[in-house]
């Protein structure tokens, strides 16, 4: 009889021993997660071509570098220029009727100079108009500069699309050669008379030198003043105006470029696209962007991440859930070939719902696998790189 009762008292001691086993091992449980940094994409801020990426694939940058400019045509950039064009036509009307208003002016003056009794007085005036002569020729100057610079944007807009187009076999190399000629001489005018714009502001302040320094040795005649104040005023009023059009032109050159700045320091590092779940990548690129590609505003460019990461990443399956918590008792476990780190940490917080793991966790490739994502700080001390898997044990049981 008590042999047969044995062989059942053993099975169940068996059986009460995995059962504890089991249970001491889900209590102690060890997992598998990994190193993570911050992932910042660096995307574009409005539509237009790609002028330069100026990084490589796992180059290191520093937080505000440079690391993308977009050349981009606005939307409202056409009528901006139709608008400065109409001011500078304006603008040019008015210079003309002001230098057709001083010839005249200036013959009155030297009629008058004839009655005078000395020739101060005249001398006084004729450098009063000298000075007023060469303001509204540098006014005249700047008008023609401005118009021509506006100008020069349309054949720079011109010259691009027929390089585009000659890329293409649409045109024919004369059209591009023909647009860059247009360019270039028009950059070799502006650049002329901005030699000449500097020349006449020389010129002023000599003509300004000559008329104070006369003042100081004579009293000025009171109609001097009177004859040209009008003139005078009038300039100062297109002076205004034309320095108001020079900010707005070189405010439309600098939005043609748009420059992308690194938003911390880190490393570059493939650029991905999801759809559900499923990784695209275009064949032989890791930078999903290149120099000469249209992107549209919100695209990414390229992604940056954190040289040194911040947390470690790991799944728990539900049974594991219950034994844990923000704040429970970890500790980390880190192998490189035969050298082994351990260090000691908490969980950071539990994830609110059951995510799909990343495939590198899974124990058989072809079986998908679920779990609550949960954190865990990094301990100060522990080198580590983003990617790395660490093994992660639980020390202590939940309150």
């Amino acid at each position: 009889m008590h042999l047969h009762i044995l062989p059942i008292l053993v099975w169940l001691g068996v059986v009460a021993a995995l059962v504890g086993l089991f249970q001491r091992r889900s209590e102690h449980f060890e997992i598998l997660g990994f190193a993570q940094g911050q992932i910042r994409h660096v995307k574009a801020t409005c539509p237009g071509q790609l002028k330069s990426v100026s990084v490589q694939l796992f180059g290191k940058v520093n937080i505000g570098q440079t690391v993308a400019v977009i050349d981009t045509v606005l939307d409202d950039e056409p009528m901006l220029q139709e608008q400065l064009k109409a001011q500078l036509a304006i603008a040019r009307a008015e210079i003309e009727r002001l230098m057709a208003q001083l010839v005249p002016t200036e013959e009155a003056i030297r009629a008058e100079a004839a009655n005078l009794e000395t020739d101060n007085i005249e001398s006084q005036r004729r450098y009063s108009v000298d000075v007023a002569d060469v303001r509204v020729r540098i006014l005249e100057t700047k008008a023609l500069i401005a118009s021509d610079l506006v100008m020069l944007e349309d054949l720079a807009v011109e010259v691009k699309i027929a390089r585009q187009l000659l890329e293409q076999d649409a045109i024919a190399v004369y059209e591009l050669e023909k647009a860059e000629v247009l360019y270039d001489t028009l950059a070799k005018k502006i650049e002329a008379n901005e030699q000449l714009l500097e020349q006449s502001k020389q010129d002023l302040k000599q003509a300004q030198q000559r008329r104070d320094e006369f003042a100081l040795r004579q009293m000025q005649h009171p109609l001097v003043n009177s004859a040209l104040e009008v003139i005078r005023k009038e300039i100062a009023v297109q002076e205004r105006l034309m320095d108001e059009l020079w900010v707005q032109i070189e405010a439309l050159e600098l939005r043609r470029t748009v420059e992308l700045k690194a938003p911390f320091d880190g490393i570059v590092v493939p650029l991905y696209g999801r759809a559900g779940d499923v990784v695209l990548r275009r064949s032989g690129e890791s930078i999903l962007r290149r120099p000469g590609e249209v992107v549209l505003a919100g695209e990414p460019i390229l992604a940056i991440a954190e040289a040194t990461p911040r947390e470690i990443i790991a799944y728990i399956s539900g049974e594991q859930a219950d034994l844990v918590q923000e704040g429970t008792a970890v500790e980390l476990v880190k192998k490189r070939t035969q050298k082994i780190t351990v260090a000691k940490s908490r969980i950071a917080y539990v994830g609110p719902t059951v995510e799909r793991k990343p495939e590198r966790l899974w124990q058989n490739p072809a079986i998908p696998e679920w779990g609550l994502p949960i954190s865990i700080k990094i301990p100060s001390g522990m080198k580590l790189v983003s990617g790395e898997l660490v093994g992660i044990r639980r020390l202590e049981l939940k309150d």
